[in-house]
């Protein structure tokens, strides 16, 4: 340990860093590119990863949706082509026979079986938005926030069929005068008067609305838009520990079965499983970690093996001076130390240089990155952990290709290291 901190170590060290200027610098690279290239592949898969938590935060990550579509195949004397329709009838039935789900919603919206769009007035402002029914369960799904002061559809809404909506924040701006507050005010939908009771958050890049959506009670779009006991489509989420790929299967098969649908028929009930996108999603950016991990270690063990190459040459040239300082009452431990201490100086010097090279990338793809709507990529950062389980990484495989050098240094023999010419 002493020799770590003596003067003449480092300036033998520099000296032959300087000696072979060039040699050094090209080997050096090897190392400083492989941590690049873990460091910019780990933060750019943790940029993807962050995109698609964040385009999914609006919405539950087991979640799906259902919606139904015509027959393909004749089932029990119904003929192919057969519109089906989904009931608020089936979501006992769904919620009996598949345990897996937490929630389930049903949804209808404006435009669905042949009624009106939301046509929105208020005072001498109009407008004209999408409207959903909604089940109070909706909020436990798309986690919607709405405003402080406001509140979302709750069960009594529904059991009195109330007039009231939540609104979105473009539908605020549009309606209302800056800085007048909504709450309690009333707005008319085809010529109906409702109470807003909420504005919900339009949260950019995530989820499946607008900011202009409009939500009152599912009972109360039934009479508004006469649609009865039918349903537009329904929103699902399953417990975590589900596999949400099998629930869609078994609500399908549900499905089929209260609808007379043939059960080999896949294209009588639509569907979209966000549960399984988000996991091939998050997979995909493990992946891509581990792909950085690989190819990284490799790079850094070439060139980590280089820097041994090159300690090998320096003690070859160096047998001479190896032998005076064996000759003057050098130990073979303080020989092999110096040699030691060199290779893991280049090693981890050349990986910080690359972590600051790498993470200068970052900095660069993140400020080019922050304004993305269009594609889920965000903050694209590496764990501090991963940072120092690469600098560990590279002190051990430092040591262990600098025991090569060091162990010949420490055989050259005194008499014969003063005969080399």
């Amino acid at each position: 340990m002493n020799t770590l901190f003596q003067k003449d170590t480092w300036q033998e060290i520099f000296g032959s860093i300087e000696k072979n200027r060039t040699r050094t610098i090209i080997t050096m690279i090897g190392v400083l590119w492989g941590i690049f290239i873990y460091i910019t592949l780990a933060g750019a898969s943790k940029g993807l990863d962050n995109g698609f938590e964040k385009a999914f935060a609006s919405i539950s990550s087991n979640s799906l949706f259902i919606w139904a579509q015509q027959t393909s195949l004749p089932y029990g004397g119904y003929k192919a082509r057969r519109q089906i329709r989904l009931t608020t009838n089936d979501v006992d039935i769904i919620k009996k026979k598949v345990p897996s789900i937490e929630y389930i919603a049903p949804r209808n919206v404006a435009g669905v079986f042949g009624s009106a769009g939301g046509n929105v007035v208020r005072g001498a402002k109009t407008g004209t938005y999408t409207v959903y029914g909604d089940y109070p369960e909706y909020i436990k799904i798309a986690v919607t926030k709405v405003f402080d002061g406001g509140r979302f559809i709750n069960q009594a809404d529904m059991d009195q069929k109330r007039r009231v909506a939540v609104i979105g924040e473009r539908t605020l701006l549009e309606l209302f005068e800056e800085d007048e507050n909504p709450i309690g005010e009333y707005i008319n939908i085809n010529n109906v008067s409702f109470k807003v009771i909420g504005v919900h958050q339009f949260r950019q890049g995530g989820g499946f609305g607008d900011d202009g959506d409009i939500y009152i009670p599912f009972a109360t779009y039934k009479d508004l838009f006469n649609t009865g006991k039918y349903v537009g489509f329904f929103m699902m989420s399953a417990f975590q520990d589900a596999d949400v790929v099998e629930v869609e299967k078994e609500v399908k098969l549900v499905l089929k079965d209260i609808h007379k649908i043939d059960p080999k028929d896949d294209q009588a009930l639509g569907g979209f499983n966000l549960g399984e996108v988000f996991k091939k999603t998050l997979k995909f950016a493990d992946g891509l970690t581990f792909l950085s991990l690989v190819v990284g270690i490799a790079t850094i063990l070439a060139g980590v093996i280089g820097i041994g190459n090159i300690l090998l040459i320096s003690v070859k040239e160096r047998t001479k001076e190896i032998g005076i300082r064996r000759a003057m009452g050098a130990r073979p431990s303080q020989v092999r130390t110096q040699i030691l201490i060199e290779s893991v100086f280049l090693t981890v010097l050349a990986g910080i240089i690359g972590i600051i090279l790498g993470t200068l990338i970052l900095f660069a793809i993140n400020m080019a990155t922050q304004d993305l709507t269009d594609f889920p990529y965000s903050n694209p950062t590496v764990p501090l952990e991963y940072i120092f389980g690469a600098l560990s990484m590279m002190i051990i495989l430092g040591t262990l290709i600098g025991l090569i050098p060091a162990q010949i240094a420490v055989k050259v023999r005194p008499i014969e290291a003063l005969r080399e010419e």
